[in-house]
């Protein structure tokens, strides 16, 4: 039980933290590595990476386009500009050349009549593939020859990366989550001090470290660095619905910066701990923070492809809007017209719509949907790292607007989001255009509507959901 009034805030408000947080972003640019290859070897690495990932799949999308435009009018990127180099089919135009001239069944023709691919060519790919792509999924889902732009977008990273010409940002952030394991500072002592500051000004325990678990719960960078709320809001839930749980300062962070830059070998070994982690507790189940690219980090890493693990993974709004299914969470309702935004990893490319929505109607939640919701849902435009790039500001403001007409006409006074990400884009969005509405955290909302004194197993499950 807290023994803070309800009205005093432990932490600042995310809009307070979020000036602060912009501020360290800005100075990711000064600390970027030079290129340390000469221009030769990076665009044979480069060109060595796609053929190394170029499977059937990428094969058979790279060769059935048909040219039919059906992407470009799904893109946030170029409904915002206008511009057809933003178009997804655009995108793959370098990649489909490497294909075309060292892999396809006429490269000997191609080698014939196309030009080598060169530095400038790679160079000139880098804002296709990181500042104008968010890997949304919304051109894949219109495609009529099931073409996944997402997939083969983030091959084309994997080649960057093998030529040196990742982002300032994502390079510098990179680096650090791999040669020190931590995301903007965010270490196991970080995790100690939030957890000790959580328990003296809230007087919420949260189990730490427990030998044996049956849920194992991460955190991110943006809680333990800016503003511990998302981690204070778990702690409530969590010990409200009296779960076996615990977080590990071996490995909590859900930021994975090998998926956002495209380092396949970081990507896979920043899973290991955490999957050895929640192997070595015994947990049944292991809940990723609000973090959306995390979701596809964890759930779809190469390295578990083909082994079968022994615990569930499942993403916050997905794990509470099951337990609040089978009746375990009884909450208050929540006041006020409010409307929902899919996280893209999580909705459009997992298919979790019905837990988080589940989670509002349990609040009794007026809740209007967007014109486009759903898997139809438009991106923020801030993920997949887009929303830390300097050189993406313009983009990222252009399709925001588009998030802004939707969520205006629902009428609704606030957006719920529930990833950190997301939530960010949506702070700068509302500061740039003095927007009046409130952004909320699906988990902190749940955290302030629980019913007080409510016995787990006392609620009625919701009608029609499984248990």
């Amino acid at each position: 039980m807290s023994t803070v009034a309800a009205d005093v805030p432990v932490f600042p408000a995310f809009e307070q933290v979020f000036q602060g947080f912009a501020g360290q972003i800005k100075q990711l640019r000064e600390m970027a590595p030079e290129p340390r290859l000469s221009d030769e070897v990076r665009v044979q690495r480069a060109i060595d990476t796609l053929i190394a990932e170029t499977n059937a799949d990428e094969a058979v999308w790279l060769e059935s386009c048909i040219r039919c435009g059906q992407c470009t009018n799904a893109c946030h990127y170029f409904q915002a500009t206008g511009e057809t180099k933003y178009a997804p089919m655009r995108k793959m135009s370098l990649y489909r050349k490497v294909y075309q001239r060292e892999l396809g069944p006429f490269r000997w023709w191609y080698r014939l009549v196309t030009s080598p691919v060169k530095l400038k060519d790679l160079e000139d790919l880098q804002e296709l593939v990181y500042d104008s792509c968010s890997e949304c999924g919304r051109c894949a889902m219109v495609c009529p020859m099931g073409i996944d732009t997402a997939t083969l977008v983030h091959h084309q990273r994997s080649a960057l990366v093998a030529a040196e010409l990742v982002p300032a940002e994502l390079a510098v952030m990179r680096m650090e989550q791999k040669h020190q394991g931590t995301v903007f500072g965010a270490s196991a002592d970080a995790l100690h001090k939030m957890i000790d500051t959580i328990r003296a000004k809230a007087g919420i325990e949260i189990p730490l470290d427990k030998p044996k678990a049956e849920v194992m719960v991460l955190s991110s960078a943006v809680d333990l660095v800016g503003n511990g709320n998302g981690l204070l809001a778990t702690a409530k839930v969590m010990n409200h619905m009296g779960v076996d749980w615990t977080v590990c300062s071996s490995a909590f962070e859900s930021a994975n910066f090998g998926l956002l830059s495209g380092d396949m070998r970081l990507w896979a070994k920043l899973v290991h701990p955490i999957v050895q982690t929640a192997e070595r507790i015994g947990a049944k189940t292991l809940v990723i923070a609000e973090c959306g690219h995390a979701y596809p980090a964890l759930r779809w890493n190469p390295m578990l492809k083909g082994g079968e693990l022994p615990f569930e993974m499942m993403y916050m709004s997905e794990y509470l809007g099951r337990q609040a299914r089978a009746g375990k969470l009884r909450l208050r309702q929540l006041k006020g017209r409010i409307t929902y935004h899919d996280p893209c990893k999580t909705g459009r490319r997992g298919g979790a719509f019905e837990e988080p929505r589940a989670l509002l109607k349990a609040m009794s939640a007026d809740l209007v949907e967007m014109p486009a919701n759903k898997e139809y849902n438009w991106c923020c435009g801030g993920g997949a790292g887009i929303f830390l790039l300097e050189s993406a500001t313009r983009l990222r403001d252009e399709s925001f607007k588009i998030k802004m007409q939707q969520v205006n006409a629902t009428g609704a006074d606030a957006v719920v989001v529930s990833c950190a990400s997301c939530r960010l884009n949506f702070e700068s969005g509302r500061f740039k255009n003095h927007w009046d509405k409130r952004v909320e955290s699906l988990v902190e909302l749940v955290a302030d509507h629980l019913v007080e004194g409510d016995r787990v197993g006392s609620v009625t499950p919701i009608q029609g959901a499984a248990a």
